[in-house]
């Protein structure tokens, strides 16, 4: 008499198992903190914050190669998270994702940013200026008032990213040019430019509100 073929039946095994719920269980977790942020939950806010934080920093870092930068972009991602929750939609994926994909993005664009930046300054560096066009470090100190107390100015000074109070400082407190901040701090001429430039937009909107 022949036999029956004999039908084998895998399932998942416990581990399996074990790590699909894990996912759904974070996935979970963090719709519902997403969906409370969208209340005004700072709470939630800062469970998002300690979750991921120090993942978002560390792919950053691996774009931007510089860690004031990365912490920056970080910062900034959450910051945007913040303000529009609902920027985040759970039917195109998980939040981890989506947050990842908001601070790769951002690291990317700063990167090509400050490349074109440096490659500007470079071309402009190339071409002869016989008009001697002023270093706008020579223009820092007028455009904060020199009447001004030099402790409002460091007061004023907190306010900015570290990488732009850096480039403000050597120009007000030491007097140096964007050519000897380059050599300095080991930056691209572009990149002290681009700093200077934000710094001190943000630096007189500070000083007109004290």
């Amino acid at each position: 008499m022949s036999r029956r073929p004999h039908a084998t039946l895998t399932r998942p095994s416990a581990a399996s198992r074990g790590h699909r719920v894990v996912i759904d269980l974070d996935e979970a977790r963090d719709r519902d903190l997403v969906a409370r942020l969208l209340g005004g939950d700072e709470d939630a806010f800062r469970g998002l914050f300690r979750r991921y934080a120090p993942n978002a920093q560390a792919l950053a870092l691996r774009v931007v190669r510089q860690p004031h930068l990365a912490e920056e972009i970080v910062q900034d991602a959450f910051l945007a998270l913040w303000r529009n929750p609902g920027g985040y939609d759970p039917s195109r994926g998980s939040f981890r994702a989506w947050l990842f994909g908001l601070v790769h993005h951002r690291a990317v664009d700063l990167v090509r940013r400050e490349e074109s930046q440096r490659r500007r300054a470079e071309a402009a560096g190339a071409e002869p200026d016989p008009g001697g066009t002023p270093d706008p470090a020579d223009e820092v100190a007028e455009q904060l008032d020199m009447a001004t107390d030099a402790a409002k100015v460091r007061s004023a000074l907190d306010v900015l990213p570290a990488e732009q109070r850096a480039v403000i400082e050597l120009m007000y407190f030491g007097g140096l040019s964007q050519s000897m901040i380059a050599d300095r701090l080991s930056l691209p001429l572009g990149t002290v430019k681009s700093r200077t430039l934000l710094g001190m937009r943000r630096l007189r909107t500070e000083m007109v509100q004290r």
